[in-house]
């Protein structure tokens, strides 16, 4: 978890270019929320969030022209204090003299963007969510199945690494391995990736580390992904009772998220990579209203009904 971004990296990431104040780009976005100062502008300061970044359109705009330029210039010295990291102009509008010359006075940079403020506005706030989001590392193997982000976890040798490459070479595609990054965009998504060091990679007992985009082209790999399964491979010692039917539906909880947790017994001579393809599609046709538990049940009832007319 980092715990700032500078307007410079936001710059950088973003369609917003500098129109002034490039020179005090390494000031800092701490919040991820982002202030339109309507009510400020209309005369209501009451805990104003200075200290986020702040967005202007055609509407804060407009509102700013009907008034003659010395009420302006009260208006803008209340936008702007020391401890606005930025402000951000949307639809390429025209900004006045005097506002860049406050702005200037104060260190404030000003930017601005060819779009139109919604997309300004959502185009900031998630790339400031997914970069001052809390993280959690998490130990496993984390690819990509039929377009599903599953999460191979188990103990150390179970061969979560060696099912993940034959994965790849079925035509699924690796985010990261051995630790993956993850973290909350909303209740119901987390979003996983490979930390810098390891991304691309992955390490095989007896070979090393492998450069898994090398060897197996740009499609094998994918720089993020959301978690939609957890798949834990569990050695079959003989000794654990596994739901043969699959009527109980396990959960793991990351952040405020619950995932679906499936355990697969491990044993020689098992297709890891076979069973987890099925267990992906499985998942997806159940989310898309299939249940293969209510077919199977309405086959049992069907049979036990036949038996007893024919008794």
């Amino acid at each position: 978890m980092i715990d700032y971004v500078t307007v410079g990296e936001l710059v950088e990431a973003l369609n917003v270019s500098f129109v002034c104040g490039k020179e005090h780009d390494h000031r800092r976005i701490y919040s991820s929320e982002v202030s339109r100062p309507g009510l400020v502008l209309a005369g209501y300061d009451h805990n104003y969030p200075h200290e986020r970044l702040q967005l202007i359109g055609s509407t804060e705009m407009n509102y700013i022209d009907v008034h003659d330029s010395d009420k302006q210039e009260e208006l803008f010295d209340l936008v702007i204090t020391e401890d606005t990291p930025a402000v951000v102009f949307s639809r390429d509008i025209t900004i006045p003299t005097s506002f860049l010359k406050i702005a200037k006075t104060k260190g404030v940079p000003v930017l601005t963007s060819q779009s139109k403020t919604s997309r300004v506005l959502a185009n900031i706030a998630n790339y400031l969510e997914m970069r001052l989001a809390e993280r959690m590392s998490k130990h496993g193997v984390f690819v990509e199945v039929f377009g599903m982000g599953v999460l191979l976890v188990g103990a150390s040798g179970v061969g979560k690494s060696e099912t993940g490459l034959e994965l790849i070479q079925r035509g699924h595609r690796l985010i990261a391995d051995d630790r993956v990054e993850f973290y909350q965009i909303d209740e119901r998504t987390l979003i996983g990736e490979s930390p810098d060091i390891l991304k691309n990679l992955i390490e095989i007992r007896g070979l090393g580390i492998i450069d898994v985009m090398s060897l197996y082209g740009v499609a094998s790999i994918r720089d993020s992904k959301r978690l939609e399964l957890i798949i834990d491979l569990v050695l079959d010692d003989g000794t654990v009772e596994y739901d043969r039917l699959g009527y109980d539906t396990a959960y793991e909880q990351i952040f405020d998220v619950h995932v679906p947790k499936i355990s697969i017994p491990v044993k020689l001579g098992r297709n890891l990579a076979v069973i987890i393809e099925s267990a992906a599609m499985n998942y997806r046709a159940t989310e898309m209203g299939y249940d293969a538990k209510k077919k199977f049940n309405d086959n049992l009832r069907r049979l036990i009904e036949a038996n007893r007319e024919g008794e």
